[in-house]
């Protein structure tokens, strides 16, 4: 079956609907599935849970989806750099269910392998452990994480090839991976797509057998936090 889609709206046809569950990948504002997220943005799809390391920024990435108001919950790490996101938790209009990022890209990875749950000592404590079971093992206790299963999987990659295996580069390759896994159809935007086979099977990080479908895009290369000293 044929991967490659001409645009992201085309991409996500049939595949959108209200109260969805979506698993986005990217790190900050790095290897985030952008036009994937601009083509939701435009479909008007809304109630959406939204499990991704954060929310992107006011005007860029997730952000542009919380914005619209079309976002119900986020289970996310960090609210970082995002003030609408953080207004909105307080006043009430976002649901949010925090998870420390290692127990989130594990909720993931777990989700993806069929795991149904896995016990960790990460939030034993505190606000992250309230309402989960815990068990003591070895004199230590833990508490269970159940892994992510989501209807759709929006994921960037540097490059594809034309079957879907894919590489990331560097930050990239954090979240996306994981997030790619654990859903039911994983749609992925990426920079260069190239014939199969063009690719050292050694060199890929995913397998195309989980991407359902591919676009090539041009992407802007923001910096969350520009950071620079005075000439010397």
């Amino acid at each position: 079956m044929a991967k490659v889609y001409s645009d992201a709206a085309s991409a996500l046809e049939k595949l959108l609907f209200d109260g969805m569950f979506i698993a986005a990948g990217g790190f900050g504002l790095c290897g985030i599935p952008e036009l994937l997220i601009d083509a939701i943005r435009d479909a008007g799809t809304r109630d959406l849970t939204i499990a991704s390391n954060n929310c992107g920024v006011d005007d860029f990435g997730l952000g542009v989806l919380l914005k619209t108001k079309q976002i119900r919950k986020m289970i996310s790490s960090y609210v970082g750099e995002n003030a609408e996101f953080m207004r909105q938790y307080l006043t009430g209009e976002l649901e949010l269910e925090f998870n420390p990022q290692g127990t989130l890209a594990e909720r993931m990875r777990a989700g993806g392998a069929g795991i149904a749950g896995f016990y960790t000592k990460t939030g034993v404590g505190t606000a992250v452990a309230e309402g989960k079971d815990h068990k003591v093992f070895e004199g230590e206790t833990y508490l269970l994480e159940t892994g992510i299963v989501a209807d759709l999987s929006i994921v960037k990659a540097w490059k594809a090839d034309t079957t879907g295996n894919l590489v990331f580069r560097k930050t990239a390759r954090n979240f996306n991976p994981p997030a790619a896994t654990c859903g039911r159809i994983c749609v992925a935007e990426v920079e260069e797509i190239v014939s199969a086979g063009s690719l050292d099977p050694d060199q890929v990080h995913l397998p195309g057998i989980y991407v359902h479908r591919l676009i090539q895009g041009v992407h802007e290369k923001r910096i969350e936090q520009r950071t620079t000293r005075a000439a010397a």
